[in-house]
């Protein structure tokens, strides 16, 4: 334990807060960088924007990472071959056409049944549950994908964008649930705090002499399966597939010589960045990382985050913690409330700036 930190920085309960259910955004903002963004601009003070205001808030030789997965329809409604209906939610690739998947009715569903997809009389993509998952409660599911097609392609026909449980009343279109920079298919969930760009933002960013790279994290099950022990030190995440390419640890390393600071965009950019780093020097990386970060860790790139406002006791909230304290951001968690900014997925989203990390941190 460092001098920075209290015993209670890892207990679960100190990261619950009451939200009331109507700061749970239903639907985007229109504009996308018409958000509001709460700035913190130093280790005692914030100040409200709006998210079109983040080029005045960064400073020239600044570096933004992005990540550039994209969401997939990931959520498919099927049936037995007897004809009972099951719902499918897939929430990580395991293999050439194989996943991990939310099953409902899943009790019904053990290792050799077969799930249909499409038309009755011509099913165009049948799947076999392969095992059972322990630690989700899932199944393992290996597509059979007709020759010349792909997985993907059948899932823009066949799937759903999968919003997660806590919208229950959105009109917004499905590409509003995919950041305008995401090219690599393969997440079940959006990385949020990307959702709030607009070529006209990111334009007038690079005018000002910030640049931007990518990493690809593809969201899954990680990212949210919730902790669920006391002493949050022995929660285990679930490893999720990064990769940060040669060429975005070649721009970080020119952005630090020139002492320009990385600011990432989102939970999973800092995933990315700091689990590529976890060896102590960040290299190209691309594979598995199921690195929890919490309030103690030891930062080796990130200096500072663009992220959207989190679920009570959620890895998330822990993550943004270590980088600010977790006093101060639960205090500024009640801030946003009381100035009824928008929470979650569609929510508005808050910037820690470099200068006002804790020191430590």
């Amino acid at each position: 334990m460092t001098s920075t930190q209290s015993p209670r920085d890892w207990q679960l309960a100190a990261y619950e807060y009451d939200l009331p259910e109507d700061r749970i955004a239903q639907n985007p903002v229109e504009p996308r960088d018409h958000a509001r963004l709460l700035a913190l601009t130093s280790p005692t003070e914030h100040r409200h924007h709006h998210f079109y205001d983040l080029p005045d808030l960064l400073q020239p030789g600044d570096l933004l990472v992005l990540n550039n997965t994209r969401v997939i329809p990931a959520r498919l409604y099927g049936r037995k071959p007897e004809g009972a209906q099951v719902e499918v939610l897939l929430l990580e690739e395991q293999g050439r056409d194989r996943w991990l998947a939310l099953v409902r009715p899943g009790k019904r569903l053990k290792p050799g049944a077969r799930i249909l997809f499409g038309p009755e009389e011509a099913p165009t993509l049948t799947a076999e549950v392969l095992a059972t998952d322990e630690a989700t409660g899932g199944r393992v599911l290996q597509f059979a994908v007709p020759e010349g097609r792909s997985l993907l392609t059948l899932l823009e026909d066949l799937g759903e964008m999968p919003l997660p449980p806590y919208i229950t009343d959105s009109q917004a279109a499905p590409e509003r649930y995919q950041t305008i920079y995401g090219d690599r298919p393969g997440a079940v969930a959006a990385p949020t705090a990307g959702l709030h760009f607009t070529p006209e933002l990111l334009e007038r960013l690079a005018e000002r002499g910030i640049d931007r790279t990518f990493v690809t994290l593809h969201v899954g099950v990680g990212t949210f399966r919730p902790v669920e022990v006391d002493d949050i030190t022995t929660h285990q995440m679930h490893g999720e597939w990064i990769d940060v390419p040669a060429e975005t640890v070649k721009k970080i390393q020119e952005t630090q010589a020139r002492g320009g600071r990385v600011i990432a965009v989102g939970t999973t950019a800092v995933r990315s960045l700091e689990g590529a780093a976890h060896g102590g020097v960040l290299q190209p990386f691309e594979g598995k990382t199921n690195l929890f970060i919490y309030p103690g860790y030891r930062w080796r790139v990130v200096d500072g985050l663009i992220t959207n406002f989190h679920l009570p006791g959620s890895s998330l909230l822990m993550l943004v913690s270590a980088l600010v304290g977790r006093d101060r951001l639960m205090e500024i968690y009640q801030e946003a409330i009381a100035q009824a900014y928008r929470f979650y997925s569609f929510g508005d989203a808050m910037i820690i700036l470099p200068e006002a990390r804790r020191s430590g941190g």
